[in-house]
């Protein structure tokens, strides 16, 4: 039986002495001693100096099925001449014999690799490992695994190598606790000693603080504090609040910040949870707890956000003084205060303040988003009374005073189309061409295209249209983890992959810009799309200057965009786009609009799957087709039963694709309706017109993923694109 190890100190693979002495406590069988020489003589004299992100044909069989790479891997395996490509090779067809149960020949891929392929040592021995105890030779698969934790004491490897030991010898899984905490096999371990004996608050901690993110956390903390609160210090409060806070538990969150250390963010999340998640009939417990930040910090950031939360809750009187105290104490918040504070001021109808407040506005904060809000405002109110030189005056100063503005792309185009209505044709280009390089991703850009004359589809062909499409043929080089961590995630070593990531970022419980996306392309891959791409859209909204200057950088790269805007069932996808003869970038787009890839998705009203099938359209469908046995949730059934009735909107309007796609999420008889209330030829116009809020947005979103689709993976786009930027 092993030992549980206590001296620490690393040593070398090929120092005898250390090398026996670490594993003198094993029983010698001859066999042992036999390997043991073996190891004695296999020394490290050669590092390979290659490059690990040059391009690899391995990479490019991340993703394909055992079966089918096998022949390849085994090609590249045999290779006599000793590389990187090689060494890959070798430890993926290791590892898919490992997963079928094939130790003695996985072991054979294994032999000697740790000379070749250094950044992955640690796990070459975990394999070997596994690969001895399928074979039945459980000595030296300890043997193995200690060799492990010996030579890399600090490695997050060696935690998986104590969770393998302490099956042998439960003492190890002490030392993994101890050492290890924050990686997700000991957290297993925790999790089983808290079965066995629940009373052990320090593991429950340990759970609180390293595994804060798995919503399961949220039952420690709720025993953490029903059972233990009497013991907890102000710093366990935060920590198990920060918990409840990430995965939106708010209430709960408010609670605990009460008894955490006194900061400005603490006494925010203490009034905001309760205002977000109320018990029941709470308004003055919320005010007054805002008004303890105002009081017991009154110049920091959050007492901004808390006078704001205060005008909302107030009469209209009250809340006038609460936007006056963001205007005197808050300069950066002013502008958004004042435009709200206008606003007030019209509905108690003192419109004399209310244009003074705004004249303040436009002369002391030009550039701000509130005064860009403002500007379009009245240039749309202008343009709805038919007068496109007020409009166009109104609304293009936001182009270059306000070019970050979530405005600008929308202010932009239109100062195009106005300035076409008025004769401005150079002005028109100006303004489409700023479009289309200054705000490249948004569906103006798509719509600006159009006006320049672009090969880009317009709402009337976009349908028949079949653009190329080259998608990467191999996972993205993510920006943060350890060596170790992407080259598993590269060679779609997804589960190693996945737990070391998660113990690099171990007990933090706000990720650099970097770690998101590295984290947002995990969830990726094991087909969580809605998080995934939910949270690569998040990292934008960043306070810190240095991660601001983070997530521009990012945003500058292919894989940004591709993780935003991703290709799950392309297959499936074209086979079904083509046999309705529809554009598959189209079908893409309107999928990601309806459930970000998610098969199992379900809406409140019962639409379900990839394409959100109403189960009595997809009955309906199905019986057109002779389609029987089928799954909404299936993709395959979803895809097809969707495309069809894509294919039937586009049918009933002579394959306009704007009216559509309104149809597929407002239905026939309402778009119907407004072709017929509305009548203008200008289908820009039309979309502005549409009066169901959700259904303009869902149009808007669909045709904005057509164009940022478009503009990813198809290379003409993506190269003119590119000539405009420059």
């Amino acid at each position: 039986m092993l030992k549980p190890l206590k001296d620490k100190r690393p040593l070398l693979i090929a120092s005898s002495v250390l090398l026996v002495g670490a594993i003198s406590t094993v029983v010698l069988t001859p066999r042992v001693v036999e390997w043991l020489e073996q190891r004695q003589q296999s020394k490290i004299e050669t590092v390979l100096e290659e490059d690990i992100n040059k391009p690899s044909v391995v990479f490019t069989l991340a993703e394909v099925p055992a079966q089918q790479r096998q022949q390849q891997l085994q090609e590249i395996a045999s290779s006599e001449t000793l590389s990187l490509e090689r060494s890959r090779a070798r430890y993926l067809l290791a590892n898919d014999l490992l997963k079928q149960y094939e130790g003695g020949p996985a072991l054979r891929q294994l032999e000697g690799l740790e000379k070749e392929y250094p950044t992955l040592v640690p796990y070459i021995l975990l394999k070997r490992g596994r690969g001895y105890e399928l074979t039945n030779e459980t000595d030296l698969a300890q043997a193995t695994w200690q060799e492990l934790i010996e030579t890399y004491p600090d490695s997050l490897a060696s935690a998986e190598a104590f969770y393998q030991l302490g099956k042998y010898d439960a003492s190890y899984w002490d030392q993994g606790i101890e050492q290890f905490p924050q990686h997700p096999s000991i957290q297993k371990v925790i999790r089983e000693r808290l079965k066995e004996n629940p009373q052990q608050p320090q593991l429950l901690l340990l759970l609180a603080k390293y595994a804060a993110y798995d919503r399961n956390t949220n039952k420690i903390r709720d025993r953490l504090v029903n059972d233990y609160g009497a013991q907890l210090t102000p710093e366990d409060w935060k920590l198990i609040a920060d918990g409840y806070w990430k995965v939106n538990d708010y209430y709960k969150a408010a609670m605990a910040y009460q008894n955490a250390p006194k900061t400005p963010q603490n006494y925010y999340r203490i009034a905001r949870g309760q205002q977000v998640q109320p018990p029941g009939d709470n308004k003055e417990t919320v005010i007054a707890a805002y008004r303890q930040l105002m009081f017991s910090f009154p110049k920091a950031q959050e007492t901004a956000l808390a006078l704001k939360r205060l005008a909302q809750l107030s009469p209209p009187e009250t809340a006038i003084t609460y936007f006056d105290e963001i205007i005197k104490k808050f300069p950066e918040q002013a502008p958004e205060a004042l435009l709200d504070k206008a606003a007030l001021l019209d509905k108690l109808n003192r419109k004399a303040e209310a244009a003074k407040v705004r004249q303040t506005l436009l002369s002391k904060y030009p550039k701000s988003d509130a005064t860009a809000e403002y500007r379009w405002q009245v240039a749309q109110e202008a343009a709805d009374k038919g007068d496109a030189l007020k409009a166009w005056t109104w609304a293009q100063p936001i182009t270059t005073h306000n070019p970050d503005s979530s405005i600008a792309p929308k202010a932009a185009f239109w100062v195009g189309k106005w300035a076409q209505k008025l004769g401005r044709i150079q002005d028109s280009q100006s303004a489409f061409e700023h479009v289309v390089a200054r705000h490249p991703q948004s569906y103006y850009a798509w719509r600006s295209a159009v006006q320049l004359g672009w090969n880009v589809g317009n709402f009337n062909n976009v349908r028949q249209m079949l653009p190329q499409v080259n998608k990467p043929n191999t996972r993205p080089l993510p920006p943060a983890g350890s060596q170790m961590f992407k080259e598993l995630y590269r060679l779609g070593e997804d589960n190693d992959a996945i737990t070391l990531f998660q113990a690099e970022i171990g007990e933090r419980q706000t990720l650099t810009v970097n770690e998101g996306f590295t984290d947002a392309l995990l969830k990726l891959v094991q087909g969580k799309n809605l998080q995934g791409i939910n949270q690569v859209w998040y990292l934008q909204k960043k306070d810190d200057p240095q991660q601001e200057k983070e997530w521009k950088e990012l945003r500058q790269t292919d894989k940004y965009w591709q993780a935003l805007f991703p290709f799950p069932f392309y297959n499936t996808i074209i086979e079904w786009s083509g046999r309705r003869q529809l554009n598959p970038l189209l079908v893409t787009s309107l999928m990601r609009q309806e459930s970000r890839f998610e098969t199992e998705i379900k809406s409140p009203v019962g639409a379900t799957g990839l394409m959100q099938v109403m189960p009595a359209t997809g009955e309906w469908v199905a019986n057109k087709i002779n389609l029987e046995n089928y799954s909404l949730t299936d993709p395959n059934d979803n895809i097809n039963l969707g495309t069809w009735y894509l294919n039937y909107t586009h049918s009933e309007y002579s394959n306009n694709s704007l009216l559509a796609i309104a149809s597929y999420n407002a239905g026939p008889g309402n778009v119907s309706k407004w072709v017929r209330r509305y009548r203008v030829n200008d289908p820009d116009v039309f979309v502005e017109k549409i009066p169901f809020r959700e259904t303009k947005g869902y149009v808007e979103s669909v045709f904005g993923n057509y164009w940022n689709y478009l503009r990813i993976y198809n290379p003409e786009i993506s190269q003119l694109l590119q000539r405009y930027a420059n």
